[in-house]
């Protein structure tokens, strides 16, 4: 990544999405939020509806393996594992990566599906939070409306359990920007702006995390 630094990412993403200016102190903010939480050991939940589970899927592929950083395993947890199991230890210590911990809510389909069938739909963001969530993990939850119920739901709960909350929005912040200790709102006027908005910022904050918990050139 040739040295760079988190603030060269944001340059970069503000000189190609201009529009994202108004975000950039809530960006930082979120940014120093989820480095702390991965200072502490704690990890990441996100959720969002529709196209913005698909954007928690995305989220989550970037921070559990490599990015654009090279990613090496700690040198104790590479030779332990070539010491203990040989020829095996040796390639998965040659391969695997280590990850910055993050669950996508969206993806447990038959988890999902049950308690949707079984207690309220709205409330499977909101289960996983009380099943996974622990005292300063961060939950992030992404809605172009701010006003997904299955979304503020889950904050509510985040809240309740004292995790932090960084909420992904428009212009406005919804309904969500009550539950919200961090509101990262973009400047779409309509939910494909609002969407296309969301990726840049997404894709800086795990390029800036990667870059400050990977990067050692």
């Amino acid at each position: 990544m040739n040295n760079l630094e988190p603030n060269n990412i944001l340059e970069n993403t503000l000189e190609r999405y201009p529009q994202l200016s108004s975000s950039l102190t809530d960006i930082e903010k979120a940014f120093e939020l989820l480095c702390e939480c991965y200072d502490n050991k704690n990890k990441l939940l996100v959720c969002g509806s529709g196209g913005s589970a698909s954007d928690s899927d995305h989220i989550v592929g970037e921070l559990m393996k490599s990015f654009a950083c090279q990613r090496k395993l700690p040198d104790d947890l590479a030779h332990k594992l070539q010491a203990s199991f040989s020829d095996s230890g040796k390639y998965l210590a040659e391969k695997l990566q280590p990850a910055l911990r993050a669950i996508s809510l969206t993806n447990h389909t038959a988890l999902n599906t049950a308690f949707s069938n079984d207690v309220d739909p709205k409330l499977i963001f909101a289960q996983q939070v009380l099943g996974y969530g622990d005292k300063n993990d961060v939950l992030l939850g992404i809605s172009t409306s701010g006003n997904s119920d299955y979304v503020i739901n889950a904050l509510v709960t985040a809240k309740a359990l004292d995790l932090k909350t960084i909420g992904l929005t428009g212009r406005t912040g919804g309904k969500m920007r009550e539950y919200c200790d961090i509101n990262i709102r973009v400047e779409g006027s309509n939910t494909a702006e609002i969407q296309e908005l969301h990726l840049p910022v997404y894709h800086a904050l795990c390029l800036m995390l990667e870059l400050h918990f990977f990067d050692k050139s």
